[in-house]
């Protein structure tokens, strides 16, 4: 585990792919991008965060990141006395349009330090949790289901049952079904469904359009998708993917 020190409000331009490798630090850090998608992998799972929300990532909880699209990946440290959550797991965020305002000034390089005090406060009052399990796909343990789920990872429209996949790592599929809700407290047709919205996610950010990425995330077409997308996040896709590019 390596320890990277936040000396304070910092903004990162990150490429496409490019990755923020295992870390942690002794600071709560809120990390929210600006344009992109930014996933958050820890031990437990992994966070997919649209410019529309952040996450909050208690000091010590090991994390990697990795940018989907070109992002600006804004990053605030705070003191363990300002923890507002009290949790040992990351917490999503709702981002409001003032609260983005806030975020932008607070990376700015040419903000007084009164300034930066009162709206560090504001901020911290205006954190607001939001309950949105798409956001966040659970990691099973279970060396069966981990080579289950690394090939829907890789290719999230294999069409593959849970049958056929438990064939291929040799297990039951009331065994693999079985692990997948004592694990993730999913079924495994509710964890795949989400990884190819997640899926969704970091293409529809990197500029794909609507049909090719129902395609890649093994739709049987736009429309279906597009349901799925709405249904989940409350936007279509469009809107969505202009977001990710203001």
């Amino acid at each position: 585990m390596n320890r990277h020190f936040l000396a304070g409000p910092e903004l990162r331009r990150l490429t496409d792919r490019q990755r923020i490798d295992w870390h942690d630090h002794t600071e709560h850090q809120l990390v929210y991008p600006g344009t992109g998608v930014l996933r958050v992998v820890t031990e437990v799972g992994s966070w997919v965060v649209p410019p529309l929300r952040a996450v909050w990532l208690p000091a010590g909880v090991g994390h990697a990141h990795q940018a989907h699209g070109p992002t600006h990946m804004h990053s605030l440290a705070f003191r363990d006395a300002d923890d507002p959550f009290g949790s040992l797991d990351p917490t999503v965020v709702d981002v409001p349009a003032l609260l983005r305002e806030i975020i932008l000034a607070l990376t700015a390089t040419d903000l007084a330090a009164v300034d930066r005090r009162d709206l560090t406060a504001v901020l911290l009052r205006s954190l607001r949790p939001v309950t949105e399990p798409r956001l966040c796909l659970p990691q099973p343990h279970d060396d069966r289901l981990a080579a289950v789920t690394a090939a829907l990872a890789g290719d999230p429209a294999d069409p593959r049952t849970l049958a056929e996949f438990g064939a291929a790592v040799g297990a039951s599929e009331r065994t693999l079904s079985r692990l997948f809700r004592r694990q993730t407290g999913m079924t495994f047709p509710q964890w795949r469904a989400q990884l190819r919205l997640h899926h969704g996610l970091t293409l529809l950010a990197k500029g794909e359009p609507v049909t090719a990425v129902a395609c890649a995330c093994g739709y049987s077409n736009p429309s279906a998708f597009t349901a799925a997308f709405r249904d989940a996040f409350g936007v279509t896709p469009a809107h969505y993917a202009r977001k990710t590019r203001l």
